[in-house]
């Protein structure tokens, strides 16, 4: 019994191990872990003591304790039997197919020892024939292979017999490659018996050799001879054991200097683009490229590298820097095409030639990172070349408004400022559509080259735009003269600028900026956000991106400054005119007025040139009665005070000049007028601005003379005279009238004997004046 139960007793103990060590949650500290040190929580260690355990718990717990530790073990222990049970179910079906696998298997096998044991007697039979074959055929193999033996050896002493022949036919024939081969393939008997049997045929063989050698180097080193042949004839004289080391620098600068038929040239770029628009090259090349001469040659400098590199190993150094340098000249070549004013597709050719140049050059030496050292030059390129477009428009941009001055100067009618503007309309707006197509095609085209360089290709064309909208600004200036009047006072010399810019160009520029900011701005602005999007590669710290806001603010302050520059200037050239004629003539001595002078014609002339100019530019504005405001405006500049109103009354001879005087006071204090308001972009509002602005400047003027009555009366027959052309010319008749008005109590104020002329006498004059100004209009030209 004891027997018996022993080994029950270690299948107990056994499945207790495994419990233990699948329920333990620390098998490596309840194993360490002493009898001494049991706790409470040991129960799962597999030094676990039942009898210490329920000492040290009936020692720590009361009866209520035990009886729901009691409570709780239960439990436990039907958790642990239920997953036991659970556990055997999952596995039962599992040990019912093993079962059922094992069974098959002994079936199978009871049949397997018979076959076996027959195979075994029939594979001894056949070895027993095979060995009695093998002994009675034993003899003839011997000697048959004696007779193949004997055969070769023959056929190898007839070839170095003929070895020399052949090596002389190989010379003739110039078949350098089959010389070496077979001399070559001889080597081994010539060192064996070269000194005894074979002597003669070793020395002629050699001899044979030496004019190969000598013919070999003189391919070597000859210009004539393509790269590839060189190579191969490198390769040849390696085979023979030639130092071909030694040669190394010299064939490397003979490489080097192959590179100058390599590069492309400006001149050959258009004849290469024909042959290279197909766009199923543009990502790998065949194997048997031979469409145009350049690509031949690249395929042989390729095949020059590939036998390079088996020549000399080390040279990879060397080979990868005429690489690498044959690849920068070329980009330099298309950078140097690029900063012509070409379009797109020919910048397109000619980065499709270099990049398969570089695949080529990439396979054969992977060592040079062609691909990668191509991305650096090819992104100076098309940045060089993004730059040298927008120069181009603005050169082109530039070229209009310059032709514009030009013409006005030589006084050629097909250059009017109607022409001049719409042409330079379209240069800046239909010139931007077409750099942004360009660029588009650029952006679409499925290059290997250009896919990696599109995000810098984008951030290129929207900085492109923003320092171009600069430059153009900066360019406006410098067309109108004011590019060193920036910030300073705007009262320039007199004559100064005219004689430089022609005040219409400035016109012209103003007009021209307005359109930049309300029309090509927000088309430009549309293109971009729908083609060029994105970008951004450098991070925007690093980025000038195009901002529509700061250009269109730019060119509205650029409008506004050369619409009041085209003002002032009109204006001085208006002002020299009154200065010569009220500086000229003496006034208190002047004659009495005959008929209104001549400064009145050319007054005149130049208002209606400036209304010839802005007919062709601005538009007409919506008619307007003049309005009239609180504000004093400008017309306290010449009311009286009581100390002027004592002075009149103090002679009969400044009676008349009091009654004047008083005309005209009751005319300024009945209403007030406002005589300058904001310069709109419209015919009647810039010619107004010139017509007071020049108003005030002979009033101005007036003011500076001293006049005897004749001199008074010819102010007065003058005014009179200008009074109905200019409300003919400018809308708001109530400032003219007030500023005309102003000149003639400006020059009573400066008159020692203000006594008008009769109402008979200057209508007498005035109609005189106009019956001439008729007489002579057909005959003016």
């Amino acid at each position: 019994m004891a027997a018996d139960d022993a080994p029950l007793d270690d299948k107990a103990k056994r499945m207790r191990d495994l419990l233990s060590s699948f329920y333990a949650p620390d098998p490596s500290t309840s194993t360490n872990s002493s009898p001494k040190f049991t706790s409470l929580d040991a129960i799962n260690a597999s030094s676990f003591d039942a009898d210490q355990y329920m000492n040290l718990l009936v020692q720590r717990s009361n009866l209520e304790g035990l009886l729901q530790r009691h409570v709780e073990m239960a439990a436990e222990i039907k958790n642990l039997d239920t997953d036991l049970q659970m556990l055997v179910y999952e596995n039962y079906n599992k040990f019912i197919s093993a079962t059922d696998t094992i069974k098959r298997m002994n079936s199978n096998i009871v049949g397997m020892e018979t076959n076996m044991e027959q195979l075994l007697e029939k594979i001894k039979t056949v070895q027993s024939r095979s060995d009695g074959v093998n002994t009675s055929l034993f003899e003839k193999r011997e000697h048959i292979e004696k007779l193949h033996r004997t055969r070769t050896l023959l056929r190898k002493v007839q070839f170095i017999y003929d070895l020399p022949a052949r090596l002389g036919k190989c010379i003739k024939s110039e078949a350098y490659a089959d010389a070496v081969r077979f001399y070559n393939g001889a080597m081994p008997i010539f060192k064996a018996y070269g000194d005894s049997s074979f002597q003669d045929c070793k020395r002629a063989s050699e001899e044979a050799i030496a004019i190969i050698i000598k013919n070999l180097q003189g391919m070597l080193f000859s210009d004539s001879e393509s790269i590839q042949a060189r190579a191969e004839a490198a390769v040849l004289l390696k085979q023979l054991d030639f130092p071909v080391d030694s040669l190394k620098v010299k064939l490397l600068e003979k490489l080097e200097q192959s590179l100058g038929d390599l590069q492309l040239k400006n001149y050959d770029i258009s004849g290469a683009l024909m042959g290279s628009n197909d766009p199923s090259k543009q990502e790998n090349v065949p194997e048997s490229v031979s469409i145009t001469a350049h690509e031949a040659s690249v395929l042989e400098f390729v095949e020059a590298i590939r036998a390079y590199q088996v020549i000399f190993p080390d040279s990879e150094t060397q080979l990868i820097k005429l690489a690498r340098d044959l690849v920068t000249k070329n980009f330099e070549t298309a950078e140097q095409y690029g900063k012509k004013w070409i379009h797109s597709a020919d910048l397109l050719g000619v980065l499709r030639i270099i990049w398969a140049d570089v695949l080529m050059m990439d396979e054969a030496l992977p060592e040079a990172l062609l691909s990668e050292f191509s991305l650096e030059a090819a992104q100076i390129t098309l940045k060089n070349y993004a730059a040298s477009t927008f120069s181009h428009l603005l050169h082109n941009i530039s070229d209009a408004l310059t032709k514009v001055n030009t013409g006005q100067k030589e006084g050629m009618e097909e250059y009017s400022l109607h022409v001049a503007l719409e042409a330079s309309k379209k240069a800046v707006l239909q010139g931007s559509i077409d750099v942004l197509l360009d660029f588009r095609q650029l952006l679409d085209d499925e290059l290997g080259l250009l896919v990696k360089l599109r995000d810098l290709t984008i951030d290129w064309v929207q900085e492109g735009f923003q320092d171009f909208f600069r430059a153009l600004h900066d360019q406006f200036l410098l067309l109108s003269g004011r590019h060193n009047s920036c910030g300073q006072d705007q009262s320039l010399m007199e004559g100064t600028l005219g004689d430089k810019v022609l005040a219409g160009l400035v016109l012209v520029l103003a007009h021209l900026s307005v359109f930049v900011e309300q029309t090509a701005i927000p088309r430009i602005t549309e293109e971009i956000a729908a083609s060029f999007s994105g970008g951004s590669v450098r991070g925007y710290e690093n980025r000038t991106a195009f901002v529509p806001g700061e250009i269109c603010r730019i060119f509205r302050s650029a409008g506004d400054k050369l619409l009041h520059h085209y003002i002032n200037m009109r204006t001085q050239r208006i002002s020299v005119l009154l200065r010569k004629r009220f500086t000229a003539p003496n006034w208190v001595k002047h004659k009495e007025p005959r008929e209104v002078h001549m400064f009145v014609d050319l007054f005149l002339q130049e208002l209606e040139a400036v209304e010839n100019e802005v007919k062709q530019i601005l538009p007409q504005g919506i008619n307007r009665k003049h309005h009239r405001t609180g504000s004093n405006g400008s017309t306290n500049s010449s009311r009286s005070n009581p100390l002027r109103d004592d002075k009149l009354s103090r002679s009969n001879t400044q009676r008349a000049r009091s009654q004047l005087l008083e005309t005209h006071l009751a005319k300024l204090f009945k209403q007030k007028v406002e005589i300058f308001t904001k310069v709109e972009y419209t015919q009647e509002s810039v010619l107004s601005t010139i017509v007071k602005l020049s108003l005030k400047s002979l009033q101005e003027f007036v003011r500076l003379q001293t006049f005897n009555r004749s001199g008074f009366q010819q102010i007065q027959l003058d005014i009179q005279f200008l009074r109905t052309p200019l409300k003919e010319a400018v809308e708001d008749e109530a400032a003219i009238d007030f500023l005309l008005d102003e000149v003639i109590v400006a020059a009573s104020d400066r008159c020692l004997d203000p006594n008008p002329l009769e109402p008979p006498i200057l209508d007498k004059l005035i109609q005189a004046k106009l019956a001439k100004t008729k007489e002579q209009s057909p005959k003016s030209p």
